[in-house]
């Protein structure tokens, strides 16, 4: 199914045939360049998250995964198809080798750390080192996509996109029911508090909502973007604040990922963030190496607070600090592996 012929830049970058080389779309690289710097704004701020002006800041930064997702739905419904294989490829070689850094750097700083087999394919196969969690709901959400878009049918006719809308809805709507119940579920089977967390990190139902409200973004058109343009920023402000009093005073579902009040401040800034149509050319030189910065950024981070004394600081000084090397170094990574790497090794690398 194709709604408006267009080239496909996934965050995983996938090269779309029908679509002039190196053409990319500026206002989706700086929604993804704000992602990426929200993502190493989330892993800066000092642990734990004990007053509530750093929970404040974590959760106005949470939704930087579903900026990402939301811009990749949006991507694959203009394109109208999910090169499946090219893109899990895309997405698992520079992992596969992000892992390989991380786990060296998990074993030199824990001596203790369990190497058995089995024990390193489910930290690979979940994404269990670091915060490459986000590997994880991608490849799910991709295949979720891609078996929507077997189910609707290829063709503009309006009967194939009704049916590809009419799925999505349905999916936002399971994603939604995962997300309420997936937490009372496992607890009720006895499992700690942290295995949860792991697993609602994983949550694909729920990450896929974002996926398909991009997608649904797609098919609505311009129109659409008229009409809520306005309503959208009070819309943002009051969800955000609602997600963020949930998180700091404990009310209800008060968790950093799948709840009910996140998606409604994450899905509400995504649609606000593709409907102000930003065009950044910093920003989108960022977004388009966001992969590799999500991948390596975290080396910094950890280095920094393995072996720096920047807690000392305090928390503000300590978190800013951490933001701004991470945020120099990774992107003069960035710039140096796309000078110096070869188009083939730059791929492995995620740049």
């Amino acid at each position: 199914m194709t709604v408006i012929a267009r080239p496909s830049a996934d965050w995983v970058a996938i090269a779309d045939s029908r679509a002039p080389v190196g053409r990319r779309d500026d206002v989706i690289d700086t929604m993804r360049g704000i992602a990426i710097l929200m993502v190493i704004g989330i892993h800066s701020l000092q642990q734990p998250l004990d007053t509530p002006w750093a929970v404040t800041i974590d959760a106005a930064l949470r939704p930087c995964v579903p900026v990402f997702l939301f811009a990749s739905g949006y991507l694959t419904a203009l394109s109208g198809r999910v090169p499946l294989a090219g893109r899990l490829k895309a997405a698992l070689i520079p992992y596969a080798f992000a892992f390989v850094a991380a786990y060296i750097y998990m074993t030199l700083h824990n001596p203790a750390m369990d190497h058995r087999v089995v024990a390193t394919l489910a930290r690979f196969g979940l994404a269990y080192v670091f915060v490459y969690y986000y590997v994880f709901a991608y490849v799910g959400c991709t295949v979720v996509m891609w078996l929507i878009l077997a189910a609707a049918g290829t063709g503009t006719t309006p009967e194939s996109i009704r049916r590809f809308a009419v799925l999505l809805s349905l999916a936002i709507g399971a994603g939604l029911i995962a997300g309420s119940y997936l937490d009372p579920a496992l607890s009720r089977f006895g499992l700690p508090d942290s295995v949860i967390e792991e697993v609602r990190m994983r949550d694909i139902p729920f990450w896929f909502t974002f996926m398909a409200a991009g997608a649904l973004s797609a098919t609505a058109g311009d129109s659409l973007r008229r009409d809520i343009r306005l309503l959208l920023p009070g819309a943002t402000l009051v969800a955000f604040l609602i997600y963020a009093a949930a998180r700091v005073f404990g009310i209800g579902d008060a968790a950093a990922y799948d709840s009910i009040a996140f998606f409604g401040y994450a899905a509400l800034l995504c649609c606000w963030l593709f409907t102000v149509q930003l065009r950044s050319p910093w920003l989108a030189a960022i977004g388009s190496g966001s992969y590799f910065i999500y991948l390596w950024h975290i080396f910094v981070i950890m280095a920094l607070r393995d072996h720096a004394t920047l807690r000392e600081l305090g928390p503000v000084l300590n978190s800013a600090i951490t933001f701004g090397l991470a945020v120099l170094l990774s992107v003069a990574a960035l710039m140096t592996v796309r000078q110096a790497a070869s188009p083939r090794a730059l791929r492995w690398l995620g740049g």
